[in-house]
Protein backbone atom coordinates (compact mmCIF):
# COMPACT_ATOMS: atom_id res chain seq x y z
CA UNK A 1 0.00 0.00 0.00
CA UNK A 2 2.87 2.24 0.75
CA UNK A 3 4.47 1.90 -2.54
CA UNK A 4 1.17 2.01 -4.26
CA UNK A 5 0.83 5.59 -2.36
CA UNK A 6 4.41 6.60 -3.12
CA UNK A 7 3.80 5.52 -7.23
CA UNK A 8 0.54 7.72 -7.23
CA UNK A 9 2.65 10.56 -5.74
CA UNK A 10 5.27 10.03 -9.00
CA UNK A 11 2.59 9.49 -11.42
CA UNK A 12 0.79 13.48 -9.98
CA UNK A 13 4.06 15.22 -9.99
CA UNK A 14 5.28 13.63 -13.73
CA UNK A 15 1.38 14.92 -14.77
CA UNK A 16 2.45 18.50 -13.58
CA UNK A 17 6.23 18.80 -15.37
CA UNK A 18 5.08 17.21 -18.64
CA UNK A 19 1.63 19.52 -18.54
CA UNK A 20 2.55 22.58 -20.89
CA UNK A 21 2.63 26.01 -19.18
CA UNK A 22 -0.60 26.85 -21.35
CA UNK A 23 -2.36 24.20 -19.26
CA UNK A 24 -1.44 24.75 -15.69
CA UNK A 25 -0.93 29.08 -15.78
CA UNK A 26 -3.74 31.81 -16.11
CA UNK A 27 -3.77 33.70 -19.86
CA UNK A 28 -2.00 37.17 -19.87
CA UNK A 29 -4.73 39.66 -20.77
CA UNK A 30 -3.67 43.12 -22.57
CA UNK A 31 -6.73 45.39 -23.74
CA UNK A 32 -5.95 47.92 -26.37
CA UNK A 33 -8.86 50.82 -26.47
CA UNK A 34 -8.76 53.26 -28.78
CA UNK A 35 -9.87 56.83 -28.48
CA UNK A 36 -12.59 58.58 -30.90
CA UNK A 37 -11.87 55.74 -33.51
CA UNK A 38 -15.58 54.85 -34.91
CA UNK A 39 -16.92 51.12 -35.67
CA UNK A 40 -16.43 52.12 -39.97
CA UNK A 41 -12.27 53.03 -39.62
CA UNK A 42 -11.47 49.44 -40.05
CA UNK A 43 -11.18 47.53 -43.40
CA UNK A 44 -12.71 44.56 -41.81
CA UNK A 45 -16.01 46.48 -41.81
CA UNK A 46 -16.11 47.37 -45.50
CA UNK A 47 -14.17 50.52 -45.37
CA UNK A 48 -12.51 50.57 -48.78
CA UNK A 49 -10.62 54.02 -47.84
CA UNK A 50 -8.34 52.83 -45.06
CA UNK A 51 -6.19 49.27 -44.62
CA UNK A 52 -5.92 47.87 -41.14
CA UNK A 53 -4.75 44.39 -41.52
CA UNK A 54 -3.54 43.94 -37.77
CA UNK A 55 -6.72 44.60 -36.82
CA UNK A 56 -8.54 43.07 -38.99
CA UNK A 57 -6.40 39.78 -38.17
CA UNK A 58 -7.52 39.81 -34.54
CA UNK A 59 -10.90 39.27 -36.24
CA UNK A 60 -9.98 36.30 -38.68
CA UNK A 61 -7.70 34.29 -35.36
CA UNK A 62 -10.49 35.46 -33.05
CA UNK A 63 -14.05 36.24 -32.21
CA UNK A 64 -16.21 39.48 -33.32
CA UNK A 65 -18.78 40.76 -30.90
CA UNK A 66 -21.15 41.89 -33.80
CA UNK A 67 -23.03 43.71 -30.83
CA UNK A 68 -21.32 45.34 -28.21
CA UNK A 69 -21.62 48.88 -26.85
CA UNK A 70 -19.76 51.79 -25.18
CA UNK A 71 -20.32 55.06 -24.20
CA UNK A 72 -20.99 58.00 -25.98
CA UNK A 73 -17.90 59.62 -24.79
CA UNK A 74 -14.54 58.67 -23.21
CA UNK A 75 -14.48 58.95 -19.48
CA UNK A 76 -17.87 56.81 -18.92
CA UNK A 77 -16.69 54.35 -21.30
CA UNK A 78 -13.36 54.10 -19.49
CA UNK A 79 -14.96 53.98 -15.87
CA UNK A 80 -17.19 51.00 -17.16
CA UNK A 81 -14.58 48.75 -18.27
CA UNK A 82 -12.77 49.43 -15.01
CA UNK A 83 -15.56 48.53 -12.77
CA UNK A 84 -18.50 46.63 -14.92
CA UNK A 85 -20.97 48.91 -14.20
CA UNK A 86 -22.46 51.68 -15.51
CA UNK A 87 -20.62 55.18 -14.91
CA UNK A 88 -23.07 57.10 -13.12
CA UNK A 89 -22.63 54.79 -10.37
CA UNK A 90 -19.38 55.50 -10.21
CA UNK A 91 -19.44 59.47 -9.99
CA UNK A 92 -18.40 60.02 -13.38
CA UNK A 93 -20.91 62.15 -15.81
CA UNK A 94 -18.42 65.06 -17.49
CA UNK A 95 -14.79 64.69 -19.23
CA UNK A 96 -13.45 67.14 -17.21
CA UNK A 97 -13.39 69.59 -14.05
CA UNK A 98 -13.37 66.29 -12.20
CA UNK A 99 -16.52 64.63 -13.34
CA UNK A 100 -14.33 62.27 -15.12
CA UNK A 101 -13.55 61.01 -11.71
CA UNK A 102 -14.21 57.04 -10.40
CA UNK A 103 -15.65 57.35 -7.29
CA UNK A 104 -12.71 55.70 -4.27
CA UNK A 105 -15.49 52.99 -3.58
CA UNK A 106 -15.20 51.34 -6.90
CA UNK A 107 -13.13 48.05 -7.45
CA UNK A 108 -11.44 48.39 -10.48
CA UNK A 109 -10.61 45.13 -13.09
CA UNK A 110 -6.72 46.18 -12.77
CA UNK A 111 -7.64 45.51 -8.86
CA UNK A 112 -8.77 42.07 -9.21
CA UNK A 113 -6.34 40.76 -11.55
CA UNK A 114 -3.77 42.18 -9.09
CA UNK A 115 -4.99 40.50 -6.04
CA UNK A 116 -4.75 37.77 -8.50
CA UNK A 117 -1.53 37.24 -8.81
CA UNK A 118 -1.20 38.95 -12.15
CA UNK A 119 1.34 42.02 -12.81
CA UNK A 120 -0.66 44.89 -14.02
CA UNK A 121 0.59 48.16 -16.41
CA UNK A 122 -0.97 51.00 -17.96
CA UNK A 123 0.44 53.57 -20.90
CA UNK A 124 -1.89 55.95 -22.32
CA UNK A 125 -4.79 58.47 -22.08
CA UNK A 126 -5.93 57.43 -18.18
CA UNK A 127 -8.81 60.19 -17.97
CA UNK A 128 -10.53 58.66 -14.47
CA UNK A 129 -9.15 60.91 -12.20
CA UNK A 130 -5.46 62.22 -12.05
CA UNK A 131 -4.75 62.58 -8.01
CA UNK A 132 -4.51 59.61 -5.68
CA UNK A 133 -5.93 57.98 -4.79
CA UNK A 134 -7.92 58.36 -8.21
CA UNK A 135 -4.45 57.75 -9.98
CA UNK A 136 -3.81 54.87 -12.08
CA UNK A 137 -1.48 53.75 -9.13
CA UNK A 138 -4.41 54.18 -6.84
CA UNK A 139 -6.52 51.90 -9.04
CA UNK A 140 -4.62 48.76 -9.09
CA UNK A 141 -1.91 49.29 -12.12
CA UNK A 142 1.43 49.23 -10.81
CA UNK A 143 3.28 50.76 -13.75
CA UNK A 144 1.79 54.05 -15.23
CA UNK A 145 3.28 56.04 -18.04
CA UNK A 146 0.77 58.17 -20.07
CA UNK A 147 -1.41 61.10 -19.08
CA UNK A 148 -4.48 61.41 -17.12
CA UNK A 149 -6.80 64.09 -19.03
CA UNK A 150 -9.16 63.78 -21.55
CA UNK A 151 -7.15 64.86 -24.64
CA UNK A 152 -3.55 66.07 -25.05
CA UNK A 153 -2.51 68.83 -26.85
CA UNK A 154 1.53 67.12 -28.88
CA UNK A 155 1.36 63.86 -29.92
CA UNK A 156 5.34 64.23 -30.65
CA UNK A 157 7.75 63.90 -27.34
CA UNK A 158 5.28 65.60 -25.47
CA UNK A 159 5.16 65.88 -21.73
CA UNK A 160 3.95 62.88 -19.66
CA UNK A 161 4.00 61.18 -16.54
CA UNK A 162 5.36 58.15 -15.27
CA UNK A 163 3.76 57.06 -12.20
CA UNK A 164 3.10 60.85 -10.84
CA UNK A 165 6.71 62.26 -11.85
CA UNK A 166 6.95 64.44 -14.84
CA UNK A 167 8.58 62.96 -18.08
CA UNK A 168 9.14 63.53 -21.22
CA UNK A 169 7.73 61.39 -24.05
CA UNK A 170 10.11 59.85 -27.04
CA UNK A 171 8.61 60.62 -30.34
CA UNK A 172 5.03 59.51 -31.27
CA UNK A 173 2.88 58.90 -28.60
CA UNK A 174 1.06 56.13 -29.49
CA UNK A 175 4.33 54.36 -30.71
CA UNK A 176 5.80 55.57 -26.97
CA UNK A 177 2.54 54.17 -25.32
CA UNK A 178 3.41 50.59 -27.26
CA UNK A 179 7.35 50.69 -26.75
CA UNK A 180 6.40 50.49 -22.97
CA UNK A 181 4.07 47.72 -23.15
CA UNK A 182 6.33 45.79 -25.46
CA UNK A 183 9.12 46.27 -22.52
CA UNK A 184 6.47 45.08 -20.25
CA UNK A 185 5.50 42.11 -22.04
CA UNK A 186 9.02 41.48 -22.21
CA UNK A 187 9.87 41.99 -19.09
CA UNK A 188 6.35 39.68 -17.46
CA UNK A 189 6.79 36.70 -20.18
CA UNK A 190 6.82 34.20 -17.52
CA UNK A 191 4.29 36.05 -15.27
CA UNK A 192 0.84 36.35 -16.07
CA UNK A 193 0.34 40.11 -16.91
CA UNK A 194 -2.50 42.53 -17.31
CA UNK A 195 -1.96 45.17 -19.49
CA UNK A 196 -3.76 48.16 -20.38
CA UNK A 197 -3.21 49.89 -23.35
CA UNK A 198 -5.92 52.85 -23.78
CA UNK A 199 -4.52 55.09 -26.97
CA UNK A 200 -5.79 58.23 -27.44
CA UNK A 201 -6.05 58.48 -31.47
CA UNK A 202 -7.17 59.19 -33.06
CA UNK A 203 -8.54 62.39 -30.71
CA UNK A 204 -8.05 65.62 -31.86
CA UNK A 205 -5.70 67.25 -32.33
CA UNK A 206 -5.02 65.17 -35.53
CA UNK A 207 -1.58 64.90 -35.69
CA UNK A 208 0.38 61.68 -36.91
CA UNK A 209 4.04 60.35 -38.20
CA UNK A 210 4.56 62.11 -41.37
CA UNK A 211 4.60 58.69 -43.08
CA UNK A 212 1.51 58.19 -42.47
CA UNK A 213 0.13 61.75 -43.65
CA UNK A 214 1.71 61.15 -46.90
CA UNK A 215 0.09 58.02 -47.62
CA UNK A 216 -2.92 60.14 -46.62
CA UNK A 217 -3.22 63.72 -47.63
CA UNK A 218 -4.12 63.32 -51.42
CA UNK A 219 -5.45 60.27 -50.97
CA UNK A 220 -9.08 60.09 -53.03
CA UNK A 221 -11.97 59.17 -50.26
CA UNK A 222 -14.22 56.46 -51.53
CA UNK A 223 -16.54 56.09 -48.90
CA UNK A 224 -17.98 58.75 -46.89
CA UNK A 225 -20.73 59.71 -44.79
CA UNK A 226 -24.19 61.20 -44.77
CA UNK A 227 -24.27 64.10 -43.44
CA UNK A 228 -23.07 67.23 -45.60
CA UNK A 229 -20.68 68.45 -42.56
CA UNK A 230 -18.09 65.62 -42.99
CA UNK A 231 -14.53 67.60 -43.98
CA UNK A 232 -12.62 65.01 -46.42
CA UNK A 233 -9.31 66.32 -44.98
CA UNK A 234 -10.09 65.87 -41.17
CA UNK A 235 -11.29 61.90 -42.20
CA UNK A 236 -7.77 61.50 -44.09
CA UNK A 237 -6.22 62.71 -40.89
CA UNK A 238 -8.45 60.72 -38.99
CA UNK A 239 -8.00 57.28 -41.12
CA UNK A 240 -3.90 58.25 -41.42
CA UNK A 241 -4.27 57.91 -37.27
CA UNK A 242 -5.97 54.76 -37.51
CA UNK A 243 -3.49 52.85 -39.60
CA UNK A 244 -1.03 54.15 -36.73
CA UNK A 245 -2.91 52.29 -34.53
CA UNK A 246 -2.97 49.48 -36.84
CA UNK A 247 0.81 49.31 -36.99
CA UNK A 248 1.24 49.29 -33.29
CA UNK A 249 -1.31 46.56 -32.76
CA UNK A 250 0.35 44.50 -35.03
CA UNK A 251 3.95 45.13 -33.39
CA UNK A 252 1.98 43.92 -29.85
CA UNK A 253 0.86 40.54 -31.44
CA UNK A 254 4.15 40.17 -32.90
CA UNK A 255 5.80 40.25 -29.51
CA UNK A 256 3.33 37.85 -27.86
CA UNK A 257 4.35 35.38 -30.89
CA UNK A 258 7.99 35.88 -30.68
CA UNK A 259 7.98 35.27 -27.04
CA UNK A 260 5.83 32.42 -27.69
CA UNK A 261 3.01 33.30 -25.23
CA UNK A 262 0.38 33.90 -28.16
CA UNK A 263 -1.20 30.85 -27.35
CA UNK A 264 -2.04 31.60 -23.72
CA UNK A 265 -2.40 35.50 -24.13
CA UNK A 266 -5.97 37.19 -24.24
CA UNK A 267 -5.63 40.16 -26.56
CA UNK A 268 -8.60 42.18 -26.59
CA UNK A 269 -9.49 45.35 -29.22
CA UNK A 270 -12.18 48.14 -28.83
CA UNK A 271 -13.14 51.37 -29.34
CA UNK A 272 -14.33 54.50 -26.43
CA UNK A 273 -17.35 55.70 -28.55
CA UNK A 274 -18.10 56.28 -32.26
CA UNK A 275 -16.01 58.46 -34.52
CA UNK A 276 -15.33 61.77 -33.62
CA UNK A 277 -16.30 64.27 -36.94
CA UNK A 278 -18.59 62.78 -39.63
CA UNK A 279 -16.72 60.08 -41.62
CA UNK A 280 -18.22 56.63 -42.85
CA UNK A 281 -19.62 54.68 -40.62
CA UNK A 282 -21.52 52.00 -41.95
CA UNK A 283 -24.77 54.18 -42.63
CA UNK A 284 -25.26 54.10 -38.77
CA UNK A 285 -26.87 57.33 -36.70
CA UNK A 286 -25.12 59.55 -35.04
CA UNK A 287 -21.14 59.60 -33.81
CA UNK A 288 -19.42 60.53 -31.02
CA UNK A 289 -21.71 62.69 -28.03
CA UNK A 290 -24.58 60.66 -29.54
CA UNK A 291 -26.77 57.66 -28.08
CA UNK A 292 -27.62 56.61 -31.36
CA UNK A 293 -26.69 53.01 -32.50
CA UNK A 294 -23.15 55.30 -34.22
CA UNK A 295 -22.21 56.80 -31.12
CA UNK A 296 -22.43 54.16 -29.16
CA UNK A 297 -21.40 50.65 -31.11
CA UNK A 298 -17.90 49.60 -31.18
CA UNK A 299 -15.98 47.22 -33.71
CA UNK A 300 -15.04 44.37 -30.62
CA UNK A 301 -12.36 41.88 -31.30
CA UNK A 302 -11.01 39.31 -28.91
CA UNK A 303 -8.55 36.63 -29.89
CA UNK A 304 -7.34 33.60 -27.52
CA UNK A 305 -5.74 31.39 -30.18
CA UNK A 306 -5.57 28.39 -27.31
CA UNK A 307 -9.51 28.81 -26.39
CA UNK A 308 -11.56 31.33 -29.08
CA UNK A 309 -12.85 29.49 -32.76
CA UNK A 310 -10.93 31.45 -35.57
CA UNK A 311 -13.26 33.70 -37.22
CA UNK A 312 -16.05 33.41 -34.88
CA UNK A 313 -18.93 35.78 -34.92
CA UNK A 314 -20.81 36.09 -31.69
CA UNK A 315 -24.22 38.30 -32.42
CA UNK A 316 -24.94 38.38 -28.53
CA UNK A 317 -25.46 41.41 -27.04
CA UNK A 318 -22.30 42.50 -25.16
CA UNK A 319 -21.39 45.68 -23.11
CA UNK A 320 -18.35 46.97 -22.25
CA UNK A 321 -19.66 46.54 -18.48
CA UNK A 322 -19.10 42.81 -19.43
CA UNK A 323 -15.28 42.77 -19.46
CA UNK A 324 -14.59 42.47 -16.08
CA UNK A 325 -16.73 38.88 -14.89
CA UNK A 326 -16.40 37.61 -18.40
CA UNK A 327 -12.36 37.96 -18.22
CA UNK A 328 -12.71 37.10 -14.46
CA UNK A 329 -13.98 34.03 -15.39
CA UNK A 330 -12.34 33.36 -18.62
CA UNK A 331 -9.21 33.33 -16.26
CA UNK A 332 -10.65 31.88 -13.35
CA UNK A 333 -10.34 34.56 -10.96
CA UNK A 334 -12.80 34.92 -8.33
CA UNK A 335 -13.26 38.02 -7.51
CA UNK A 336 -15.60 40.07 -4.91
CA UNK A 337 -16.58 44.04 -5.26
CA UNK A 338 -17.95 46.12 -3.49
CA UNK A 339 -21.07 46.63 -5.17
CA UNK A 340 -23.51 44.62 -7.64
CA UNK A 341 -22.28 45.01 -11.53
CA UNK A 342 -24.21 45.69 -14.05
CA UNK A 343 -22.16 43.79 -16.71
CA UNK A 344 -22.56 39.67 -17.04
CA UNK A 345 -20.30 36.95 -17.98
CA UNK A 346 -20.64 36.37 -22.00
CA UNK A 347 -17.90 33.90 -21.27
CA UNK A 348 -20.04 30.97 -23.02
CA UNK A 349 -21.17 33.00 -25.99
CA UNK A 350 -17.45 33.19 -27.16
CA UNK A 351 -16.14 30.40 -26.12
CA UNK A 352 -18.70 27.68 -26.86
CA UNK A 353 -21.42 27.48 -29.68
CA UNK A 354 -24.02 29.04 -27.74
CA UNK A 355 -27.35 29.93 -29.05
CA UNK A 356 -29.16 30.94 -27.32
CA UNK A 357 -29.46 33.18 -24.36
CA UNK A 358 -31.37 35.77 -22.03
CA UNK A 359 -32.51 38.59 -23.91
CA UNK A 360 -31.03 41.97 -21.87
CA UNK A 361 -31.85 45.95 -21.60
CA UNK A 362 -28.48 48.33 -22.17
CA UNK A 363 -28.27 51.66 -21.38
CA UNK A 364 -26.42 54.11 -23.07
CA UNK A 365 -26.69 58.13 -21.43
CA UNK A 366 -25.16 60.78 -22.14
CA UNK A 367 -26.02 64.88 -21.44
CA UNK A 368 -29.59 64.16 -20.73
CA UNK A 369 -30.25 61.92 -23.22
CA UNK A 370 -31.46 58.22 -22.86
CA UNK A 371 -31.47 55.12 -25.02
CA UNK A 372 -32.32 51.42 -24.66
CA UNK A 373 -31.11 48.46 -26.51
CA UNK A 374 -32.24 45.33 -26.52
CA UNK A 375 -31.11 42.26 -28.76
CA UNK A 376 -33.58 43.61 -31.72
CA UNK A 377 -34.87 46.69 -31.15
CA UNK A 378 -33.07 50.51 -29.63
CA UNK A 379 -35.48 52.81 -27.91
CA UNK A 380 -33.95 55.86 -29.53
CA UNK A 381 -33.94 59.20 -26.58
CA UNK A 382 -36.73 60.89 -28.60
CA UNK A 383 -38.99 58.06 -28.56
CA UNK A 384 -38.34 56.34 -31.70
CA UNK A 385 -38.93 52.83 -31.82
CA UNK A 386 -36.18 50.82 -34.18
CA UNK A 387 -35.68 46.98 -35.70
CA UNK A 388 -32.18 47.82 -34.89
CA UNK A 389 -30.64 44.54 -36.46
CA UNK A 390 -32.22 45.60 -40.07
CA UNK A 391 -32.07 49.48 -39.61
CA UNK A 392 -28.35 50.47 -37.90
CA UNK A 393 -29.42 53.98 -39.74
CA UNK A 394 -32.63 53.80 -37.72
CA UNK A 395 -34.50 55.47 -40.47
CA UNK A 396 -38.21 53.75 -39.47
CA UNK A 397 -39.87 54.01 -36.77
CA UNK A 398 -41.97 51.16 -35.51
CA UNK A 399 -43.43 52.98 -32.69
CA UNK A 400 -46.93 52.79 -33.90
CA UNK A 401 -46.68 49.10 -34.83
CA UNK A 402 -45.20 47.85 -31.86
CA UNK A 403 -46.69 49.97 -29.20
CA UNK A 404 -46.02 47.04 -26.32
CA UNK A 405 -42.47 46.80 -27.08
CA UNK A 406 -42.40 50.10 -26.79
CA UNK A 407 -44.51 50.39 -23.71
CA UNK A 408 -41.97 47.97 -21.95
CA UNK A 409 -38.97 49.77 -23.56
CA UNK A 410 -40.44 53.29 -22.08
CA UNK A 411 -41.32 51.66 -18.51
CA UNK A 412 -36.97 50.35 -18.62
CA UNK A 413 -36.27 53.77 -19.63
CA UNK A 414 -37.80 55.25 -16.87
CA UNK A 415 -36.19 53.28 -14.25
CA UNK A 416 -33.20 53.89 -14.95
CA UNK A 417 -33.93 57.46 -15.07
CA UNK A 418 -34.91 57.22 -11.88
CA UNK A 419 -31.81 55.16 -11.04
CA UNK A 420 -29.73 58.13 -12.61
CA UNK A 421 -31.31 60.79 -10.31
CA UNK A 422 -30.76 59.32 -7.09
CA UNK A 423 -26.69 57.95 -7.82
CA UNK A 424 -25.49 61.31 -9.40
CA UNK A 425 -25.44 64.29 -7.23
CA UNK A 426 -26.47 67.57 -8.74
CA UNK A 427 -23.12 68.87 -7.03
CA UNK A 428 -20.34 67.34 -6.86
CA UNK A 429 -18.53 67.37 -3.39
CA UNK A 430 -15.26 65.93 -3.74
CA UNK A 431 -12.07 68.05 -3.57
CA UNK A 432 -8.49 67.33 -5.33
CA UNK A 433 -6.19 64.93 -3.56
CA UNK A 434 -3.54 66.84 -2.63
CA UNK A 435 -0.33 64.66 -1.44
CA UNK A 436 -1.73 61.34 -0.74
CA UNK A 437 1.05 59.42 1.07
CA UNK A 438 0.95 56.82 -1.42
CA UNK A 439 2.11 58.18 -4.09
CA UNK A 440 5.37 60.70 -3.72
CA UNK A 441 4.01 63.08 -7.02
CA UNK A 442 0.37 64.91 -7.34
CA UNK A 443 -0.66 67.52 -9.82
CA UNK A 444 -2.68 69.97 -9.48
CA UNK A 445 -3.06 71.12 -13.46
CA UNK A 446 -4.77 74.37 -14.56
CA UNK A 447 -7.57 72.24 -15.78
CA UNK A 448 -8.89 71.20 -12.70
CA UNK A 449 -8.25 75.32 -11.67
CA UNK A 450 -11.05 78.17 -11.30
CA UNK A 451 -10.04 81.57 -12.68
CA UNK A 452 -10.98 84.79 -11.46
CA UNK A 453 -11.02 88.24 -12.49
CA UNK A 454 -10.07 88.94 -15.48
CA UNK A 455 -7.52 85.70 -16.23
CA UNK A 456 -9.01 83.26 -19.30
CA UNK A 457 -8.43 79.75 -19.80
CA UNK A 458 -6.49 79.04 -23.18
CA UNK A 459 -9.23 77.18 -24.60
CA UNK A 460 -13.19 75.92 -23.73
CA UNK A 461 -11.69 72.46 -23.72
CA UNK A 462 -10.17 72.32 -20.26
CA UNK A 463 -8.27 68.90 -20.42
CA UNK A 464 -4.78 70.37 -21.68
CA UNK A 465 -5.24 74.18 -20.95
CA UNK A 466 -3.99 76.56 -19.23
CA UNK A 467 -4.46 80.33 -17.67
CA UNK A 468 -3.21 83.39 -19.63
CA UNK A 469 -3.96 86.87 -19.39
CA UNK A 470 -3.50 87.50 -15.64
CA UNK A 471 -3.10 91.01 -15.53
CA UNK A 472 -4.19 92.33 -12.03
CA UNK A 473 -3.44 91.89 -8.27
CA UNK A 474 -7.24 91.20 -7.95
CA UNK A 475 -7.04 87.97 -9.95
CA UNK A 476 -6.16 84.69 -8.56
CA UNK A 477 -6.37 80.88 -9.33
CA UNK A 478 -8.41 78.57 -6.87
CA UNK A 479 -8.48 74.88 -6.47
CA UNK A 480 -11.00 73.11 -3.65
CA UNK A 481 -8.34 70.36 -2.30
CA UNK A 482 -7.78 68.09 0.67
CA UNK A 483 -4.96 67.04 2.12
CA UNK A 484 -5.43 63.45 3.78
CA UNK A 485 -2.40 63.41 5.61
CA UNK A 486 0.17 66.31 6.75
CA UNK A 487 3.76 66.70 5.01
CA UNK A 488 6.44 68.76 3.92
CA UNK A 489 6.41 68.80 0.46
CA UNK A 490 8.32 70.69 -2.33
CA UNK A 491 6.63 72.85 -4.78
CA UNK A 492 7.79 73.20 -8.49
CA UNK A 493 5.53 75.79 -10.77
CA UNK A 494 5.27 75.09 -14.64
CA UNK A 495 5.25 78.52 -16.40
CA UNK A 496 6.54 80.79 -19.09
CA UNK A 497 6.75 84.65 -18.74
CA UNK A 498 8.31 86.94 -21.43
CA UNK A 499 11.66 89.21 -20.63
CA UNK A 500 9.44 92.03 -19.86
CA UNK A 501 7.28 90.99 -17.10
CA UNK A 502 10.38 88.82 -15.15
CA UNK A 503 9.77 90.01 -11.11
CA UNK A 504 6.51 89.54 -10.56
CA UNK A 505 5.72 87.73 -7.07
CA UNK A 506 3.29 85.78 -6.34
CA UNK A 507 1.94 83.58 -3.02
CA UNK A 508 0.61 80.08 -2.82
CA UNK A 509 -2.17 78.99 0.01
CA UNK A 510 -2.93 76.39 1.21
CA UNK A 511 -5.21 77.23 4.44
CA UNK A 512 -3.10 78.90 7.04
CA UNK A 513 0.51 77.35 5.58
CA UNK A 514 1.86 80.11 2.38
CA UNK A 515 4.75 80.39 0.33
CA UNK A 516 5.86 83.19 -1.44
CA UNK A 517 7.91 83.13 -4.66
CA UNK A 518 8.99 85.50 -7.62
CA UNK A 519 9.51 85.35 -11.49
CA UNK A 520 13.51 85.98 -11.50
CA UNK A 521 13.70 83.71 -15.13
CA UNK A 522 12.01 84.49 -18.34
CA UNK A 523 10.68 81.82 -20.68
CA UNK A 524 8.35 82.64 -23.33
CA UNK A 525 8.45 79.81 -26.59
CA UNK A 526 5.72 80.23 -29.60
CA UNK A 527 2.38 78.46 -28.84
CA UNK A 528 3.05 75.20 -30.91
CA UNK A 529 0.48 72.03 -32.21
CA UNK A 530 -0.32 73.97 -35.66
CA UNK A 531 3.14 72.81 -37.42
CA UNK A 532 2.52 69.62 -36.62
CA UNK A 533 -1.72 69.57 -37.03
CA UNK A 534 -2.25 67.87 -39.68
CA UNK A 535 -5.90 69.91 -40.29
CA UNK A 536 -6.71 73.13 -37.77
CA UNK A 537 -8.05 72.09 -34.45
CA UNK A 538 -10.34 72.64 -31.88
CA UNK A 539 -8.59 72.78 -28.57
CA UNK A 540 -5.69 74.72 -27.30
CA UNK A 541 -1.98 74.73 -28.64
CA UNK A 542 0.79 74.03 -26.39
CA UNK A 543 3.96 75.53 -25.01
CA UNK A 544 7.01 74.16 -23.48
CA UNK A 545 7.18 75.03 -19.47
CA UNK A 546 9.61 76.18 -17.28
CA UNK A 547 10.01 74.67 -14.08
CA UNK A 548 10.21 76.70 -11.37
CA UNK A 549 11.27 75.21 -7.75
CA UNK A 550 8.90 77.45 -5.57
CA UNK A 551 10.35 76.11 -2.04
CA UNK A 552 9.14 73.57 0.26
CA UNK A 553 5.83 74.08 2.05
CA UNK A 554 3.71 72.88 5.33
CA UNK A 555 0.43 71.50 4.79
CA UNK A 556 -2.27 70.23 7.48
CA UNK A 557 -4.54 67.80 6.92
CA UNK A 558 -7.67 68.72 5.68
CA UNK A 559 -10.25 70.34 3.51
CA UNK A 560 -8.83 73.79 2.08
CA UNK A 561 -9.61 76.63 -0.53
CA UNK A 562 -6.22 76.58 -2.39
CA UNK A 563 -5.22 79.85 -4.01
CA UNK A 564 -2.62 81.74 -5.94
CA UNK A 565 -2.41 85.35 -6.00
CA UNK A 566 -0.08 87.99 -7.14
CA UNK A 567 1.79 90.34 -4.72
CA UNK A 568 3.39 92.35 -7.65
CA UNK A 569 3.49 92.99 -11.09
CA UNK A 570 5.79 95.61 -12.47
CA UNK A 571 5.29 94.66 -16.16
CA UNK A 572 1.96 93.77 -17.58
CA UNK A 573 1.10 90.38 -16.47
CA UNK A 574 1.89 87.34 -14.03
CA UNK A 575 3.02 84.74 -16.18
CA UNK A 576 0.81 81.94 -17.88
CA UNK A 577 0.05 79.12 -15.69
CA UNK A 578 0.01 75.27 -16.50
CA UNK A 579 0.30 73.33 -13.61
CA UNK A 580 2.11 72.66 -9.91
CA UNK A 581 3.71 69.54 -9.13
CA UNK A 582 3.63 68.95 -5.38
CA UNK A 583 6.25 66.24 -3.88
CA UNK A 584 6.11 64.89 -0.72
CA UNK A 585 9.52 65.05 0.44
Amino acid sequence: MRYLFLICIVTALSFVACSSPNETERPNVIIILTDDQGWGDLSVHGNSNISTPNIDELSAAGASLENFYVCAVCSPTRAELMTGRYHFRGGVYSTGGGGERLDMDETTIAEVFKKAGYRTAAYGKWHNGMQYPYHPNGRGFEDYYGFCSGHWGNYHSPMLEHNGKIVKGNGFIIDDFTDHGLAFIEENKDNPFFLYLPFNTPHTPFQAPQEYWDRYKDKPINMWSESDREDINNTRAALAMCENIDWNVGRIVEKTRELGIDDNTIIIYFCDNGPNLWRWNGGMKGKKGSVDEGGVRSPMFIKWPEKIEAGKKVERLVSVTDLLPTLSEMCDIPYETKHPLDGISVKKSILEDESQWEDRYLLNYWSGRLSIRNQQYRLSYDGGLYDIENDRGQKEDLSDQLPDVKREMLEVAEDYRHQIKTELPKVDPRPFYLGHPALKYTQIPARDGKEHGDIKRSNRFPNCSFFTNWTSLEDSLTWQVEVPEEGTFKVSLYYTCPVEDVGSTFQLSVGESLLRSEITEAFDPPLRGMEEDLTPRMESYVKDWKEMDMGSIELTKGTFLMSLKALDIPGTSVMDFRLFLFERL
